[in-house]
């Protein structure tokens, strides 16, 4: 397992726990998080990155952030993956998604995640999961 990908390991294990400072903790101060790229603005600094966990924390119960495949090439790691959870509502949410993370002394400096919010938003009106979203999370997940 490589040292990034390690680093991420740690950082669904904190998120899951919704402990927001452990994981800003893997973050660099200078951070820039595209957590929904192309759809949104990205959020610039740990300070920005604190305020939007803290957003996300109040909605996200049950997360089952799940990895399925990852390559690491020098301090850049691929991912996919699927972030599921309960919403406050009692809503299924599972957003399949395709991420980059790029590293630099061992902190998270840039965060590109690929995903389609409009999939969530239905999902957030208590729309069901769609066939398509449930073969994509419904994979084994990486080891």
């Amino acid at each position: 397992m490589g040292r990034c990908y390690s680093t991420l390991l740690k950082v669904i294990e904190t998120w899951q726990a919704k402990d927001v400072e452990g994981v800003l903790a893997h973050m660099h101060e200078d951070i820039i998080w595209h957590y929904a790229a192309a759809a949104m603005p990205p959020i610039r600094g740990k300070a920005m990155a604190r305020k939007l966990l803290s957003r996300f924390q109040q909605d996200m119960h049950g997360i089952q952030w799940r990895i399925f495949a990852h390559a690491e090439v020098g301090d850049t790691l691929f991912i996919e993956g699927v972030d599921e959870y309960q919403s406050t509502d009692g809503h299924l949410i599972a957003a399949p998604y395709a991420g980059v993370l790029d590293f630099r002394d061992g902190l998270i400096i840039g965060w590109r995640d690929y995903v389609d919010i409009g999939v969530i938003a239905q999902q957030k009106t208590g729309e069901p999961l769609s066939k398509q979203v449930l073969e994509l999370i419904t994979r084994p997940t990486a080891a």
